[in-house]
């Protein structure tokens, strides 16, 4: 039929300081570096390659739907520890929302996005965090405006850029509410080559703001657009833990770009489990490239 709309499915495979080791019955193993965790994973509905697992720590969540719950950690975990993906070095750390102070799923937006990159092009991370994406971008000689929301994650992301070998590099680290730094941005007049937010489901900005997904995200985008031109490189958005589906952030992007022409793709992000080459889905994803440029993968 000519409404339909594929979804594709973009998977991160293992690299040297990542790998999902193995997953089921709710729980997944993952290693970081020298050190192996377990965390909780509604997705994971099969049973596990393994009936036991060694790990240095676990994440027990809380029995509500908040997301809460308290690590459970060895004690030869250290407060953080450095990994790498690619030139990109970073800490990791056991944060209190579950996760590690970096998603090991967007490696392959990372790549993505950089295949597409010009020399000297501008782009913007919104709700940046502790700046991998941003260090990934300009590592390739982007000039880079990270914003997020957290203080401590912005001063996060200068320290990676210090391990990276990076302080040097046009990078502006902004603490700032982004939907608010986006709408200045346009007012501004400013461009951007390229564009990649990771909204979450709530949240609050510097100074109170609260921002709800499924209430600000149109808005959003659409200023985002607003910052592009027909000749920018891509504007990537991902979405994770929301009862939400791909196509619906698909046909947002679609119609927030459609007087940019190009292409719009949406669907799952996965990291492929070890043990079995099994994909455990992560996120949903929208993605907008123009109609011409670099086809890479």
């Amino acid at each position: 039929m000519s409404g339909d709309r594929p979804l594709a499915t973009l998977v991160a495979e293992p690299w040297a300081d990542y790998g999902l080791v193995d997953s089921g019955h709710g729980r997944k193993l993952e290693r970081y570096g020298r050190f192996r965790f377990v965390r909780p994973e509604p997705q994971a509905l099969w049973a596990p390659a393994a009936e036991e697992w060694r790990h240095d720590g676990e994440f027990l969540g809380a029995s509500d739907e908040e997301g809460g719950g308290r690590w459970h950690l060895d004690r030869g975990v250290p407060r953080s520890w450095p990994l790498a993906w690619e030139e990109v070095r970073f800490h990791a750390a056991n944060t209190p929302f579950r996760h590690l102070a970096f998603f090991p799923d967007m490696a392959p937006q990372w790549a993505w996005m950089r295949a597409r990159l010009r020399p000297e092009d501008e782009v913007m991370n919104l709700f940046g965090y502790t700046g991998v994406g941003s260090l990934a971008l300009a590592a390739r000689g982007a000039r880079v405006t990270h914003v997020d929301a957290s203080k401590k994650s912005v001063e996060t992301g200068k320290v990676n850029a210090e391990l990276s070998g990076m302080a040097d590099r046009p990078i502006r680290w902004m603490v700032d509410d982004a939907t608010k730094f986006a709408a200045r941005e346009v007012r501004r007049g400013r461009r951007y080559a390229g564009i990649m937010l990771d909204p979450p489901k709530f949240g609050r900005g510097p100074t109170g703001e609260v921002w709800r997904l499924e209430e600000g995200l149109p808005g959003l985008i659409a200023d985002c657009v607003r910052l592009l031109t027909p000749e920018s490189r891509f504007l990537v958005l991902t979405v994770y833990a929301v009862r939400m589906s791909a196509l619906a952030i698909g046909e947002l992007l679609r119609q927030a770009t459609a007087a940019l022409g190009g292409r719009v793709e949406a669907g799952d992000m996965a990291v492929r489990e070890e043990a079995r080459g099994l994909l455990l889905p992560t996120a949903i994803f929208a993605r907008w490239s123009p109609a011409t440029g670099s086809t890479a993968p």
